[in-house]
């Protein structure tokens, strides 16, 4: 999947937009808004981006994985091949460590995360400034024309570039519950 990047001020126009994409069977969940005017996107029901994805939470965190990760299993070895396993406290001190490391190190990037705005935002932060609106398109290969066909009519959007999309299986498992909460 690609992801397509188009920047407007006229949230009118976006609602246009995202109706005739979704007409031509592109799905809701790949269509986004990103705006620092989130009051006015609801407004105008176009799909806007979760405040929590405007944060680096989800990079950061796993980047906290793979430390924690790293230090658990530092301290498993460094006792095996020391033999401290082998006293009267056995296994687990160093289990009980290993867990710990790894949970303060998930909990300290999630929270770096929270305090850094996502490479997106960060993309087209001055454009954000502006007061202007970043729409973006993931689209597969075969829905490149429709989109392409679509933009083409509408002239106040600006072209901003591509980039890489949400991989097709986290945008289908993302398309079937929101299935799955209308049915509710």
């Amino acid at each position: 999947m690609q992801r397509h990047y188009y920047i407007s001020n006229n949230l009118n126009d976006l609602e246009k937009v995202e109706s005739e994409l979704e007409a031509e069977g592109i799905d809701h969940e790949q269509i986004h808004v990103l705006s620092d005017r989130d009051a006015d996107v609801e407004r105008h029901q176009l799909h806007d981006v979760s405040s929590v994805m405007k944060r680096d939470l989800v990079h950061s965190g796993l980047i906290g994985v793979g430390i924690g990760l790293g230090l658990a299993t530092v301290v498993m070895l460094l006792a095996w091949f020391s033999g401290w396993t082998a006293t009267a406290a056995g296994w687990i001190p160093f289990i009980f460590l290993a867990i710990a490391l790894f949970g303060f190190s998930v909990w300290e990037g999630s929270l770096f995360g929270i305090q850094t705005p996502n490479s997106v935002v960060k993309r087209f932060q001055r454009t954000l400034d502006e007061g202007k609106h970043v729409f973006f398109v993931d689209v597969k290969p075969a829905q490149e024309p429709i989109l392409a066909f679509v933009v083409s009519h509408h002239p106040m959007l600006e072209g901003a570039g591509t980039g890489q999309a949400t991989p097709g299986w986290a945008e289908g498992l993302h398309h079937r519950l929101h299935q799955l909460r209308k049915m509710m």
